[in-house]
């Protein structure tokens, strides 16, 4: 492996871990097409930094860029704060507003300059490792060390105000109740977003940064309920799908972010489908059993509500629990098999007949 590789493989990662750990309350708080927004927005920051500064090389073009992306995330709640339009109808007022003005003016004042997203934020990871900086020494990829940075800024905010963020995120009312600010933690949690995204931007392109900021923390979300470890699943998907979608890409010869883009998509199909709480095959598990279950206690209760009447002789019969109950034969058969394991039943002379335990069950569910 050549040390190009390995760099790629670093700027992956680092990218990854630092655009999962923000996407994680992005998607708890449901803003994730943020992160879209915020790619499309940034273009008149760069504009009017290009205005000022007169080049396309000034580091103020980033600089326009991130507060532009701030300035798009308060446009949206101020938007969402009037309860006239809600969240996903404010973003998709604004970021086509302020898209929309970035093209007039480029198309009136700088028609015959190369100023685009492209020009400006959209890296590619396979070249990432030949823009270098020199920093204490060390001969280093300029998009490693600045998104080395934002990383450390992630997970120094994250640590130091991780109360807040978790209680303003739940519950906004209560933080503010015990003395937080939910206004301030949210522009703080939104600025922490934009400034990792335009770094992001340009070390990995945005297209990957959106799938980064999503796919891992919702992976993450339907793995576990628990924050702190949804922070570090996030990450830990994120950096995985990033390494093994790199190997991908020179496997078939093909994009590396497209590559890194579409292993992310398939882990979260993976997790989506068989997750062992919140996956479609353990929900399917879940909701039949329930629907056994239910089967079960609404004989017991059938069989309860006839016990030691007259007409008991005839309602506790199998077949007859295809007219009273509107089962079909093999579904009865099946619910009083079911109900025989649990021992909720038994059989006399062909006929059905409660044990102690199905009367206790039949007797807790009348009463509640």
């Amino acid at each position: 492996m050549t040390t190009t590789q390995i760099e790629i493989q670093l700027i992956a990662a680092v990218v990854a871990a630092a655009c999962a750990l923000p996407g994680v309350f992005l998607v708890l708080r449901r803003m994730a097409m943020l992160s879209d927004a915020i790619s499309h927005t940034v273009l008149l920051g760069i504009v009017i930094a290009f205005f000022i500064a007169g080049s396309l090389d000034s580091p103020l073009l980033i600089v326009g860029a991130a507060a532009m992306g701030v300035i798009t995330v308060s446009l949206v709640e101020l938007l969402n704060r009037t309860k006239l339009v809600k969240e996903d109808a404010a973003i998709g007022l604004v970021f086509p507003a302020l898209f929309s003005i970035a093209v007039i003016l480029i198309s009136r004042y700088a028609r015959g300059v190369h100023l685009d997203v492209d020009a400006v934020l959209l890296g590619e990871l396979a070249f990432a490792p030949f823009d270098r900086i020199q920093i204490l020494g060390f001969d280093l990829p300029t998009s490693l060390a600045i998104m080395g940075g934002i990383l450390a800024i992630n997970i120094l905010a994250i640590g130091l105000f991780y109360k807040e963020l978790k209680i303003a995120t739940f519950d906004p009312g209560l933080a503010a109740t015990l003395g937080f600010s939910p206004v301030l933690i949210h522009y703080g949690l939104m600025a922490l977003v934009s400034i990792t995204a335009v770094g992001a931007f340009d070390a990995v392109g945005s297209i990957l940064v959106v799938a980064l900021m999503i796919a891992p923390a919702a992976s993450a979300y339907l793995l576990t309920d628990d924050l702190r470890r949804m922070l570090g699943l996030s990450a830990g998907i994120g950096v995985a799908s990033a390494i093994i979608g790199y190997w991908m890409a020179r496997a078939l010869d093909a994009n590396i972010a497209g590559s890194m883009a579409t292993v992310m998509g398939i882990v979260f199909l993976l997790i989506f489908f068989f997750a062992p709480n919140r996956g479609l095959m353990a929900v399917a598990r879940r909701r039949s059993h329930q629907r056994w279950s239910f089967a079960q206690t609404a004989l017991a209760i059938h069989l309860f509500n006839h016990e030691r009447t007259a007409a008991a002789v005839d309602e506790n019969r199998l077949d007859h629990l295809t007219e009273h109950l509107h089962w079909s034969p093999d579904f009865a058969r099946q619910v009083v098999q079911q109900a025989q394991r649990r021992q909720i039943i038994g059989r006399s002379n062909g006929h059905l007949i409660l044990t102690e335990e199905g009367r206790s069950l039949a007797r807790q569910m009348l009463e509640r």
